[in-house]
Parts: structure tokens; sequence; C-alpha cells
């Protein structure tokens, strides 16, 4: 009986620490310098990507200087048991006054992508872009200025915003994709961010924390 008793004990630590892993889904761990899965997608120059210490942590290092290069890494996210988003982003500086909803002002120095595939119906494809904007209110939306309603932003902060210092999100994004793009979303295909600043050329200098999908 006492080893019985045991084995439950010790199958129960393990179904705990599973369960406690399950919760997060890390899409990305750059606290481990790992950049594995992320790709390059270049628009416009080359932003340049790096793990790097800051305030004694490692972080995803964004330099950009009148570019616009992201990362992207496809991965189906199951939304009903994972819902919420996680992350912390630093920007250095403000970039210049502009109007966001504009090609000219379409520049952001921090910037996280959740892309939904429409499969081979490629054109029903959708994004919501969490953004640091500048005139943008914080939680207002719009179109983008190139991409039109298949791609809309979402301001999560803006000019009243400290600069150089981290800032902690959490957004539920099931709620936010099935407002956006309709009631019937459950996954998320794949995880982009991007610092460019090639519109208004000019230049930022930005940090992203761990990026992690919660159940709660």
């Amino acid at each position: 009986m006492r080893i019985k008793a045991r084995i439950l004990c010790g199958l129960m630590i393990v179904a705990a620490s599973w369960a406690e892993a399950d919760d997060r889904l890390a899409i990305g761990a750059f606290s481990s310098g790992d950049l594995g899965g992320w790709e390059g997608e270049t628009f416009d120059g080359e932003t340049q990507y790096d793990i790097a210490q800051e305030d004694g942590k490692r972080v995803l290092r964004a330099v950009s200087n009148d570019s616009a290069s992201g990362l992207v890494k496809r991965q189906r996210i199951d939304l009903l048991s994972h819902p919420y988003l996680n992350w912390e982003w630093k920007v250095d500086r403000r970039l210049p006054p502009r109007r966001e909803a504009t090609e000219a002002g379409d520049d952001y120095p921090a910037r996280i992508y959740l892309i939904v595939s429409g499969g081979w119906q490629f054109w029903k494809t959708r994004a919501v872009n969490y953004v640091w904007a500048h005139n943008a209110e914080k939680g207002s939306s719009w179109p983008n200025a190139f991409a039109g309603d298949s791609v809309t932003m979402l301001a999560i902060r803006n000019r009243e915003d400290t600069v150089g210092v981290w800032h902690r999100e959490k957004r539920n994004v099931l709620e936010d994709l099935r407002r956006i793009i309709g009631p019937d979303v459950r996954y998320v295909d794949a995880v982009a961010l991007m610092t460019d600043t090639d519109n208004t050329d000019s230049s930022a200098l930005s940090y992203y924390g761990d990026i992690v999908f919660t159940s709660e």
C-alpha cells in the first residue's frame, strides 16, 4: 500500500507539472535565447533582430533605421484552450508625430501580429496587429493603411506611455479576434512582430520579452 501511495503521489506531481506546462504556450522564448522557428520577413530594408541582455534578462532586441522587416513564427494555437496573450515590451524613444491610419504614418516602434489563415481561400486571411501607437487613442482600432480591412490595427500603447521602461501586456485575444474578425474564430495560425520606421524615415530601438499564450 505504501508503494502504491508513493506511486500515486508521484503521478499526481507529474500530472500537476504537466498541467502547469500545458497552461503556458511559449511562442517567443527569448529569455532562453531561443529564436527557433522565427523567420525573417522583409518589406523595406532590414530591421536587425537579435537576443540581447537588457535590464538583467535576455530579450529580443530590434534596431530599425529607416527599415521595415519583421519576424514571423508559423504555429497553430487553439484559443479555446489558450485565449490569453502575454508579453512585455520596451521602446527606447518615440517615433515622430504622425497619423497612423495613413501610409505615411504607418510606422511603429513595436507591434505584434496575430494571423488567422484563410487556408486555400487565401483572400480570407486576416490579422490583428497590437501596436505601440502615437496619436491613436489606446483601445482604438482602424484598418491598416496598406492592407485595408484584412489587417486591423489596435492601439495598446501611445504617446502617453513612458518610454525606456518595460510594459507588461495581457489580452484576451479570443475576444479581440471574434469581435474584429468574426464569431467563428478559434485558431491563430502565426504570430509576427515588427519594429519599422521606413515611412517616417526615422529610427527605433525596441525590446520584446517572452511571448506566451495562457489559459487564464
